[in-house]
């Protein structure tokens, strides 16, 4: 499945928020906890995505809960502080970076970076989702290799213009670096305005990450969505 959806389809799963018991995003408690409950349908996830939800499954939340917390963090293309050590991973490091290349491969190396630092938020059942909506063209990943062996990399679910950023991984130094700089430089000439990375980290601190207020992320996310969404699988 490849080629570019029609325009205006991403906003359709914008407004079919209701229709999937999700409630406004106003709603959502300080931290960040929208509702629980419902599935990982690829339906349901791209009205989530499309509202700025996303599910974030705990051990201590029987329930499927969904977030929308606010302030929301992002990157802007084009606006990326690189410092001198990112450069020179960029002009040295042996990595050749592909997308959609090993998408079952990165979603299991987060899952088990995951598991390494003690979060659990990549269920089997969130890798089987997230796996479907990559056969449907909308997540995708993006993978450093090292020869033949996969060094890093890191996924996401792109809808109209906007790219929501889920997990990475390195299994060696630098390489998820060079994977989210280089995809950061392919969403700039493709004019996406901001890469959601839903909490401030150190890591994208330091790229120069921005914290959006609520209204503002859903009028930006809003405005993405009206552009067409670059379905299937990305070129290299």
């Amino acid at each position: 499945m490849t080629g570019r959806d029609r325009r205006g389809s991403a906003l359709e799963f914008r407004r079919a928020r209701q229709a999937f018991g999700f409630p406004p995003v106003s709603q959502a408690g300080d931290d960040g906890l929208l509702a629980v409950g419902g599935d990982l349908s690829p339906e349901r996830l791209l009205v989530a995505y499309a509202n700025g939800i996303f599910p974030w499954p705990s051990r201590h939340q029987p329930l499927l809960p969904w977030f929308c917390p606010s302030p929301r963090t992002v990157l802007i293309p084009g606006h990326i502080s690189v410092n001198r050590s990112a450069r020179k991973a960029l002009r040295r490091a042996p990595f050749v970076v592909t997308y959609d290349r090993a998408f079952p491969e990165v979603i299991a190396a987060c899952a088990s970076v995951a598991r390494r630092e003690g979060g659990t938020w990549i269920t089997p059942a969130m890798a089987e989702a997230y796996t479907r909506l990559h056969e449907l063209g909308f997540a995708h990943s993006v993978e450093a290799w090292n020869g033949d062996t996969l060094a890093g990399g890191l996924y996401g679910v792109s809808l109209g213009a906007a790219f929501f950023g889920e997990s990475m991984f390195r299994f060696e130094s630098d390489a998820s670096k060079v994977a989210l700089l280089t995809l950061l430089g392919r969403l700039e000439e493709w004019g996406f305005p901001f890469v959601d990375c839903q909490m401030m980290t150190p890591h994208v601190r330091r790229l120069g990450a921005q914290e959006w207020e609520l209204d503002r992320f859903q009028s930006e996310l809003a405005a993405a969505l009206e552009q067409d969404t670059r379905r299937g699988v990305w070129p290299p």
